[in-house]
């Protein structure tokens, strides 16, 4: 009977990760029925490294390197684009500010206008006139400070702005009176403070962006753990299938089993080589999708290692008891993103709606300039006679009739304000159960994790019991197989409830707006 030898090439060897080889006419070793029954029972070591497994310790690679996922993340946030990018929401925010104070910045302005025309009666050029203003205007807190010179000076200018040749220097004030709208609150200053609790709202979207992308990335390096957990297990469960395989094989060569006892100990290596091939495909992909998220200096996107593994689950497994919760939903409600950014916009809106009922004060502004025809006059000549005989004053008076306008925008921004707050309420509510649900799937995968854990000691038992049936010539090697595949199948369940917990945990972090437990 001519056979196929199944042989498992290095995990860096290609892509499939193994192959299939023919080793030709075999040669099998004349073995005692002991012996024989002693290799037939060889895969005991692989289920207690499965055992191990299951206690929280991950099988390591030979000379591998572990990443744990503090590690990991604290990488992610060093060097990722997108924690990067999100840092730029800080910077943003400062040039807001840095805009809105531009409002208040002194500004010079220059004027000049000239006109001239010949006179074809008199021959000769006629100049009609010079105007020439330059002005320093400095705002302040409330109303404005102007200072400048103008000079208006040829035959046909207004004898009312008329200077003389020597010009007229000015210096003064503009700014609205206490019962006039801008006195307690103008534009410049509503727009000031909206940019100043703007950069609170970029720091909860920074936030934001931060949790969203450790959520993502701690979604990924469990399913990472899973791949490689996997992987591990059904290579060492394909070795041992092969070594069984072989030792069947050659009793089936002494005359000491049966024929279709060979066949069904490949058909449990064939099943075991088609699915280790898949987990392999699986691990590389896990491996590739968590490359995704290293980067280095430079913007050099890096690649996971081969020789890197996952930590163990461990300290994942550590239970969130009820002060735990609590704590998640004390710390949500004050510090999740989500709120503070209705929290503040909020507050800007309460800014927009000081401003716009301050529109519905009159316009009155006070215009005072006090004026000489020099610039070298001393502070001993400001005096009362010089003030009452050397300057220009104004009063300015607007109010709208019926304030349809600012009647509107004020409804508008108070119909905004309470839609603020109903949206606030929803998100708070949905946030909080949000953190419960997640912390009740927590307690479920934990008490499925416990369960799963006797279930496969129930089948470990089985399969030993039934090796030692075999033993006795009371079983057969097809029960064998059957019970050792769902032993398989019950451990790879087993990791994948641990990867959910892991999950699971991430997401509550996310729920509460947070993205470490440290910041507990």
């Amino acid at each position: 009977m001519r056979s196929a030898d199944f042989g498992l090439l290095p995990p860096g060897a290609g892509f499939s990760g193994f192959q299939i080889v023919s080793s030709g006419k075999p040669k099998p070793a004349r073995l005692k029925p002991a012996v024989s029954v002693l290799l037939i029972g060889c895969f005991l070591p692989f289920l207690a490294a499965a055992q191990t497994a299951s206690s929280g310790k991950t099988v390591n690679l030979t000379e591998s390197k572990t990443m744990a996922s503090g590690d990991f993340f604290r990488l992610i946030l060093k060097n990722h684009p997108v924690a990067r990018q999100a840092a730029l929401f800080t910077q943003q925010a400062k040039s807001e500010i840095r805009l809105a104070r531009g409002e208040f910045d002194p500004k010079l302005e220059a004027f000049y206008e000239n006109k001239q025309l010949f006179d074809e009666k008199k021959t000769e050029q006629v100049d009609y006139y010079h105007h020439w203003e330059s002005v320093l205007k400095i705002p302040l807190w409330i109303g404005e400070l102007k200072g400048g010179y103008e000079r208006n000076v040829g035959t046909y200018t207004n004898p009312e702005t008329t200077t003389g040749n020597a010009g007229l220097v000015f210096a003064g004030i503009s700014m609205p009176l206490p019962i006039s709208r801008d006195f307690v609150i103008d534009q410049r200053r509503a727009a000031l403070r909206q940019a100043q609790v703007f950069r609170n709202i970029a720091e909860a979207d920074r936030v934001k962006e931060i949790n969203k992308l450790v959520l993502n990335a701690a979604k990924d390096y469990w399913e990472w753990y899973f791949a490689y957990n996997e992987y591990t297990m059904l290579q060492e469960a394909f070795t041992f299938a092969d070594v069984r395989y072989r030792a069947v094989r050659g009793r089936v060569t002494e005359g000491d089993l049966a024929g279709i006892d060979s066949v069904d100990a490949q058909t449990a290596l064939q099943d075991r080589t088609i699915r280790l091939q898949q987990v392999t495909v699986d691990l590389a992909n896990a491996r590739l999708l968590l490359s995704n998220y290293l980067w280095g200096e430079n913007d050099v996107p890096l690649e996971l290692p081969d020789d890197i593994v996952p930590e163990g689950f461990g300290s994942d497994r550590t239970a969130v008891n009820a002060a735990t919760l609590q704590r998640l939903r004390d710390l949500a409600q004050a510090n999740h993103p989500e709120l503070r950014k209705l929290v503040f916009k909020n507050d800007q809106l309460v800014i927009e709606r000081r401003f716009l009922r301050d529109r519905f004060k009159p316009n009155a502004r006070l215009n005072y300039n006090a004026l000489s025809t020099s610039a070298n006059i001393m502070p001993a000549d400001l005096g009362m006679a010089y003030l009452r005989n050397n300057y220009k004053w104004g009063f300015e008076f607007g109010f709208p009739i019926f304030l349809r306008k600012e009647r509107g925008k004020l409804s508008l921004n108070e119909i905004k304000i309470e839609q603020n707050d109903f949206e606030r309420q929803q998100a708070n509510r949905e946030i909080l159960n949000n953190i419960q649900a997640a912390y009740n799937d927590l307690q479920n995968l934990d008490i499925l994790i416990r369960q799963q854990e006797a279930l496969i000691a129930n089948y470990r038992r089985l399969r030993d019991a039934e090796v030692q049936k075999f033993d006795n010539g009371e079983s057969s090697l097809f029960l064998i197989n059957a019970r050792e595949t769902k032993l398989i199948d019950e451990q790879v369940k087993l990791f994948s409830f641990k990867t959910k917990y892991a999950k699971e945990k991430a997401e509550l972090l996310w729920a509460a707006g947070l993205s470490s437990w440290d910041e507990l």
